[in-house]
Order: structure tokens, then C-alpha cells, then sequence
């Protein structure tokens, strides 16, 4: 999903590109030319951005426009999310994402942790400059919640008996933490009280349970020409992810618990299809759709603006993007 097709207002409109500047900006601020090319490029290749467009989109409801603040806090949770993501292609050997080569495949894994470290450190001092002491602590804490969520995967990898609830609260850290604290800095640059910003920052926690939710199914059901990425990549990684494990059946269990890490791919695209066959699909997108009620029911109570009416839209929007997306 693209932020050219997601529900949009010009205020939303113009300051998306004013982010895009800003984190070209704090990706090539290194001293160093080599890792300013590095982590430049994994920034250029873009991304959904529904993280800048929560943060900016509850900043201008909260405050009626979207401040030179928020838009350098919008920059900053994606530099972090950048981060993050370098960090998951070295722990999951991935060679590509979004079309261009990672950077543990282009230069090695001992590399990819220090540009990686770089953005994530570069996310906290920026908003330390920037913002206030306030954001750039609320930046590092999220760090830590991302760091503890993919512990508590990397601990449960090939283990069939993982539960339901424990995916959902690694995903929760990992995923949940990026949009909370995204909600949090955009009630942050808009001087919102403590009410406004714990309720917005429980929209952000839904949506990004619902939004790796999404995505995790998509890995289960979509194509690689859709995902830009090997479908099944998850279960190849030995993580059981939440619609997976809701919908395992005994049989399919105890394979998976015998052949894990020896999945061949034909196993693997027979269980897909076994997957695909049976309840995954509708219990899943039924679960969601109950989050996404969830999620707009979380918005605090403030006067109406086409800003909140993007956030009350953007959980169903992007589930029907997802469901677009099977197959």
C-alpha cells in the first residue's frame, strides 16, 4: 500500500514529501561516505510510510497542522524502522528487499549490524536535537521494545507450541512499539494532554498489531510478485507467526515439528496450499477486522477534523488493501 493510494488531505499531502527530505537528511548525515551510501539507499527505496502518515495525520488533528516538528518526528521513526529492518535482513540472511540488495548481502554481516546501529542511534540523536529530550527518550525506548520483541521470537523460533499469544506479544514490541511511539511524538508536538496522548498511543498499538497481522497472513497467502520477496519466507525462518498458529491442524503441526528446519519446497508449498484451503484466510481477516474496530475505537475524543476521519479510516482502508493482496 502506497501513500498515494491511502485516504489523503493536501495538509497530509504536502508533508509527506517534506519527511522524505528530511530522512534523506539523517540517513547520509554520517561522516563517513560508505555508510551514508549504505544507509541512503535503504532508505531510498521507499515504503508504505503508514507510520509517518499516523504520526503526521494525529498531529494535525490534535493541533490543526502539521508542524516542522512533526514532520522531522515522522522522519525519525523511519530512520528507526529503516534501522530495524537491516537488523532483520542479517538475522534472516535475506539478500533483497524492496528491489535492492540489503546490505549484509552487499557487504557482510559484521557491516550491516554497524549501518543498522548508525540509524538507530541517528533516529534518537536527531530527535534529541530537534524535538526535545522528551522524544528522543520516547525514540530509545521503543529501541528497547523492539530489541525485546525479537528476543522473545528469536527464542520461540521452530517451536510448533508456541502460542497464539506469545506471537502477539513479540509483534506487539516489535511492530506496535514503531506506531505507539509514533502516536506518542505526534500528541508530543501538538502539546496534547496525557488523556489524549495515552489514548492515541493505544490507536498506534492496535494498528500495528493489525498491520503485522496483515502482513504475516500476506506471507502465507500472497505471491512472490506481489511481496517482492519468497512467500513462506516465515515459516522458512522457522517464526510461527499468529494466523499460522491459529490455524495449524495437528497433522500439519507435527510435520512442522519434525521437519522444520529441514523443509523442503515442495512440503513447504504443499502446506501453503493446505493453508490457503482452509480457515486461514477468512479467520484471520475476521480477527482483523475485528482489531480494526478495535483501533478506531481507541481514538481520543477530539473535535472532528478530516484528519481524525483519516484515522478512523486508515485500519479498514489498509485491510482491504491486504485482502487485494491474496492470492
Amino acid at each position: 500500500m502506497s501513500t498515494t493510494t491511502m485516504p489523503t488531505i493536501p495538509a497530509l499531502a504536502n508533508a509527506l514529501p517534506r519527511v522524505e527530505d528530511e530522512i534523506r537528511q539523517l540517513a547520509t548525515s554520517s561522516t563517513l561516505p560508505i555508510v551514508n551510501s549504505f544507509s541512503g539507499r535503504i532508505t531510498a527505496a521507499g515504503g508504505k510510510r503508514l507510520r509517518s502518515v499516523v504520526l503526521l495525520a494525529g498531529s494535525l488533528a490534535l493541533a490543526g497542522e502539521v508542524s516542522e516538528k512533526a514532520v522531522k518526528a515522522a522522519a525519525c521513526v523511519e530512520l528507526l524502522h529503516a534501522g530495524s529492518l537491516v537488523h532483520d535482513d542479517l538475522m534472516d540472511n535475506a539478500v533483497e528487499r524492496r528491489g535492492v540488495r540489503t546490505v549484509n548481502a552487499e557487504w557482510g554481516p559484521g557491516p550491516a549490524v554497524l549501518v543498522g546501529d548508525f540509524m538507530l542511534a541517528r533516529a534518537s540523536q536527531a530527535a534529541l536535537e530537534w524535538i526535545s529530550p522528551f522524544a528522543a527518550g520516547k525514540l530509545a525506548a521503543a529501541v528497547t521494545d523492539l530489541v525485546e520483541g525479537q528476543v522473545l521470537e528469536v527464542l520461540d523460533l521452530y517451536d510448533v507450541h508456541r502460542s497464539p499469544d506469545a506471537a502477539l506479544r513479540s509483534i506487539a514490541l516489535k511492530t506496535g512499539a514503531l506506531f505507539r511511539v509514533g502516536c506518542v511524538l505526534a500528541a508530543h508536538c501538538a502539546s496534547a494532554s496525557d488523556e489524549v496522548t495515552i489514548r492515541l498511543s493505544e490507536y498506534g498499538a492496535h494498528f500495528g498489531l493489525l498491520f503485522q497481522i496483515l502482513d504475516d497472513l500476506l506471507d502465507l497467502t500472497s505471491s512472490v510478485e506481489r511481496l517482492g520477496k519468497p512467500v513462506g519466507n516465515d515459516i522458512r525462518q522457522g517464526v510461527y507467526t499468529f494466523p499460522l498458529l491459529r490455524s495449524l491442524t495437528e497433522v500439519q503441526r507435527e510435520m512442522l515439528a519434525a521437519r522444520g528446519r529441514e523443509l523442503g519446497d515442495d512440503e513447504l508449498t504443499g502446506l501453503l496450499t493446505e493453508l490457503r484451503g482452509g480457515g486461514l484466510v477468512p479467520e484471520t481477516i475476521a480477527y482483523c477486522r475485528s482489531l480494526a474496530e478495535q483501533t478506531v475505537l481507541a481514538l481520543p475524543e477530539v473535535p472532528e477534523s478530516e484528519a481524525l476521519e483519516i484515522l478512523r479510516q486508515l485500519p479498514a482502508a489498509y485491510l482491504e488493501w491486504a485482502v487485494s493482496q491474496i492470492g
